[in-house]
């Protein structure tokens, strides 16, 4: 009886015991290029994963459990993702996995996550051929449609051109926003005079200036990147050609491309999905604590590079969430099935995905730097100042 009663004791003892130690971290990785030619962005996109993983930790976790990140440089290579994909979902087992840029190392990760049952929210990738190979674990926060839409619309509305080049580098994304884009515009009956596409980084813009010259383009459309329009823009000025506007979706609207431009960057045209003064109606709260974290973080203000790692991240973080609310393991099946099934509002977009996996509400604003800062000029209904346009010519400007 006695010893009937000492091994019930010690059973209790154990359960208690079991119930005060804290509860095993949630591991998710995170692949990004951090080091090689996309290093810039790839740590912005992990300085913004940083931010989310900080806010839930410092809110006490996920139901009790703290989030363990395990971080990977991918080097800006595709052998090197797979090499750290698997490493990731194969020996320390993670639960999801976040980050990502550029599809041509957002695509490799993606299959190897789905080799492995774990769900990828990846942070930075718009190639449509990645959504159509019926992957069930992949999920982005980002997609052309959300770029090409507000763009087509403020070209008809708004700007009406007669003579349109649209111009874009020779990646996939680019490619595919410059063809979406066009075929759009002719929906719409306007004309196009010009589809060029150039090699990211070239060194000289001068003979496509020429031939943009003698076509007398009004307007510019630019899918290149931020070195790209820096140098056309300042080859432009060189050559004293102004168009009547240049607009330019990728890689304008940071704050550390209007340091470098100067009074060069004026008046340019640009895309934006969150910017500290843009976000979404009803998260402006929200918004002011992710830069007060951010600025605490890393000692500057955030950028929307750094939003799309936030925001990615904060989508598997709220799955897991409503997995385990439920009781049940946090298992691949378990996470997918409620990312599929996710609706939640965040600064730069309300995010729920559809069947593909591409986000259902991603949509920029059309914005123009006007005295060094980032306006926003289209849509109507979110404007905060007025278009000029015709942009000056560059002999008028002071």
């Amino acid at each position: 009886m006695k010893r009937h009663w000492y091994g019930w004791c010690v059973l209790v003892i154990l359960l208690i015991w079991a119930e005060m130690l804290p509860a095993a971290p949630l591991k998710i990785g995170e692949i990004d290029p951090l080091t090689g030619r996309f290093a810039k962005q790839g740590r912005e996109i992990h300085q913004g994963i940083a931010v989310a993983v900080a806010e839930v930790n410092e809110a006490g976790g996920i139901k009790g459990q703290l989030i363990t990140l395990l971080t990977r440089d991918d080097q800006s290579r595709p052998d090197v993702a797979i090499s750290m994909a698997e490493d990731l979902c194969a020996n320390q087992k993670i639960v999801g996995l976040t980050g990502g840029y550029v599809d041509a190392l957002v695509g490799p990760i993606s299959e190897v996550a789905s080799k492995y049952g774990v769900p990828y929210v990846a942070s930075a990738s718009l190639q449509k051929e990645l959504v159509q190979r019926g992957n069930p674990y992949f999920f982005r926060v980002a997609t052309l449609s959300g770029f090409v839409a507000p763009l087509c619309d403020f070209f008809a509305k708004e700007l009406k051109p007669q003579r349109l080049a649209i111009l874009h580098a020779s990646t996939p994304g680019s490619t595919e926003l410059a063809m979406d884009l066009e075929q759009c515009l002719k929906r719409r009956h306007l004309p196009v005079s010009m589809v060029e596409k150039f090699r990211p980084g070239t060194p000289d813009f001068t003979p496509l200036i020429g031939k943009l010259m003698n076509m007398k383009v009004e307007i510019i459309f630019s899918g290149g990147f931020s070195h790209d329009h820096m140098l056309m823009v300042r080859q432009l000025k060189e050559n004293g050609f102004t168009p009547k506007a240049y607009v330019g979706p990728f890689g304008i609207a940071y704050e550390s491309f209007i340091e470098e431009m100067g009074p060069e960057a004026e008046f340019l045209f640009t895309t934006c999905a969150w910017n500290p003064g843009i976000y979404q109606k009803g998260t402006a709260a929200r918004s002011a604590e992710f830069r007060k974290r951010f600025r605490r973080m890393f000692g500057r203000e955030p950028n929307t590079t750094n939003m799309h790692g936030y925001t990615s991240t904060m989508a598997l973080l709220a799955a897991l969430h409503k997995v385990l609310a439920r009781g049940l393991p946090a298992s691949g099946p378990h996470v997918r099935q409620a990312l599929a099934k996710l609706d939640i509002l965040l600064p730069m977009e309300r995010l729920a995905f559809d069947s593909r996996g591409d986000p259902r509400f991603y949509r920029h604003v059309i914005v123009q730097v006007q005295h060094g800062k980032l306006v926003v000029v289209y849509p109507p209904a979110k404007a905060t100042g007025t278009a000029i346009y015709p942009m000056p010519p560059w002999n008028r400007r002071k």
